[in-house]
């Protein structure tokens, strides 16, 4: 009989589950919007009740066909012990999640890292499939980072590790929920393309950006993009500028760990060879292995927003 695991990938816009199979192969998935801010309690009920959902739909009992359920949060995991630590972007604290999830599955219940849990994607099938030292880079509502090194998922001793969203890339700038100011995430997440994007809209009533969608509430990262690909002065000044802080993220990660590939997941990835394209000047230029015979591959993630459901699902099989 075949091995089915639940996966969730637990965002700050949408929390997403699906059923894998062993090879990490998607079933089936559904998703509903996280509505942040709520108490942690709710959002556990919102988790099971998803879970819950998407078995019934499908026709699976969850005790009797699903083995073990995973759960990518952002934020700094403790993995072994089931407890994040910190969450600033949901403004959570010592949130022993897996035994607060434990009291609603009646299957074991695995906890990890979301980039942590996306990396694991990638290396198992994916962009880094079979690299000893791979790293990705997640653009969404904050920005994410998961290391793979020799072999093994790095967290650090602490498990905060590979915060990256929280490295500074513009002293005194951008004030960060995490208490720092010029944090990458406030200048190269997806959000913050968007907040961008916003604000450029209103400063500049005749932009094309405004062909795109003339309501506000409706502004993403790609609202910016399709602009830029349009030829806007606007869009363009907006997009050169968010390339600008996103290379000198990544370039900084390269720089540090030289992996062999490094893969940009998230909604931003959504962009692919456009994204590379505008990223490779910056990296050609900074990158301190660049006249190195082997040299780090940038790429998209294989997955994107699949990433986090197949890492959290395989977190089972890994602890099988």
């Amino acid at each position: 009989m075949q091995k089915l695991y639940l996966g969730v990938d637990l965002g700050g816009t949408n929390i997403a589950a699906g059923v894998v199979d062993g090879e990490g192969n998607i079933i089936c998935k559904k998703s509903v919007r996280t509505n942040l801010p709520k108490p942690e309690a709710q959002l556990e009920k919102d988790i099971f009740d998803l879970c819950c959902a998407l078995c019934e739909e499908n026709g699976y009992d969850m005790k009797k066909d699903i083995v073990s359920v995973g759960i990518g949060t952002p934020g700094s995991v403790d993995g072994k012990r089931g407890i994040v630590w910190q969450n600033v972007n949901f403004g959570y604290t010592n949130w022993t999640l897996k035994e607060n999830l434990g009291k609603y599955f009646e299957i074991p219940v695995h906890i990890e890292n979301d980039a942590n849990t996306a990396i694991v994607a990638e290396v198992v099938a994916g962009s880094a499939k079979g690299c000893n030292d791979a790293l990705i880079v997640t653009l969404g509502t904050g920005i994410g980072g998961g290391a793979y090194v020799g072999g093994e998922i790095y967290a650090g001793h602490n498990s905060a590790g590979l915060e990256v969203g929280h490295v500074v890339i513009e002293v005194n700038g951008r004030q960060c929920n995490c208490g720092r100011k010029g944090c990458f995430e406030r200048y190269a997440s997806a959000s913050a393309l968007t907040r961008d994007t916003k604000a450029a809209m209103e400063a500049n009533p005749d932009s094309a950006l405004w062909k795109f969608t003339t309501d506000l509430e409706k502004v993403n990262a790609k609202t910016a993009f399709d602009a830029y690909k349009a030829g806007d002065a606007v869009a363009t000044e907006l997009v050169n500028r968010y390339i600008k802080y996103l290379s000198a993220g990544i370039v900084n990660l390269i720089n540090i760990f030289q992996p062999e590939v490094l893969c940009l997941g998230g909604g931003v990835s959504n962009e692919k060879e456009f994204l590379l394209d505008l990223i490779k000047p910056y990296f050609d230029a900074e990158d301190y292995a660049r006249n190195a015979a082997e040299r780090t591959k940038i790429t998209i993630a294989k997955f994107r927003n699949d990433a986090g459901i197949i890492g959290a699902a395989m977190l089972g099989v890994n602890n099988a």
